[in-house]
């Protein structure tokens, strides 16, 4: 019996194909460039972060809860210019991945956690739609990973079913959520095993 074709690849973002755009590494960058403490921005970072994901904030009143709850001897502007430029191409997968993309014969589409200003930006920086033909992003759906919806929202909008997708993720809780409802997913290790796969299942559907 042959097996079930594959037509989408699924990929997130950050930790595969870029740096995440404002995880703890950043975070304790920032402390320590503009002089204020961690451990209490980081509190309140945990508190408010997934509300913004989501979309339910934007990125200035994420920093008006976490960062400017008093007096700073910095600018709103200075501080998101160190955001954004947190945000660097991982080595290797992207450029493979565009290059690699305009003969497949997959679509590949981003399920990734994102507030919507770190979103837009990464995505024209980094020309991620010479990558992806979609973007299935928190901020713009109203739900994260690990929610389940998000994947089923992304099969639906694609238009697959469990067995007609791939997923890649750094993340092992990520990989599991997507496992869990039957989609075959990979964690991403590394460019090269990556790579590996994708030309094998490449060659499967071929």
């Amino acid at each position: 019996m042959k097996a079930t074709p594959v037509k989408v690849l699924f990929f997130d973002v950050g930790g595969v194909l870029l740096s995440n755009g404002w995880g703890h590494e950043s975070r304790v960058k920032a402390a320590k460039k503009f002089g204020f403490d961690y451990d209490e921005v980081n509190a309140l970072h945990n508190f408010i972060f997934n509300v913004y994901e989501i979309g339910s904030i934007t990125l200035d009143d994420y920093l008006d809860f976490v960062i400017f709850t008093c007096p700073r001897d910095f600018t709103r502007e200075d501080f998101k210019a160190f955001m954004y430029d947190q945000s660097v191409e991982l080595p290797g997968m992207l450029k493979w991945l565009k290059a690699w993309k305009k003969d497949c014969g997959f679509r590949i589409i981003s399920i990734n956690n994102e507030g919507k200003e770190l979103n837009d930006y990464r995505v024209q920086k980094f020309k991620l739609d010479e990558c992806f033909d979609a973007f299935i992003s928190s901020c713009e759906v109203k739900m994260r990973k690990p929610d389940p919806g998000i994947f089923k929202l992304a099969m639906g909008i694609a238009q697959v079913s469990e067995k007609q997708c791939v997923y890649f993720d750094d993340r092992v809780m990520f990989v599991n959520t997507a496992k869990n409802l039957g989609i075959n997913a990979y964690q991403h290790v590394s460019f090269e095993e990556t790579k590996a796969i994708l030309e094998q299942l490449k060659e499967e559907n071929s």
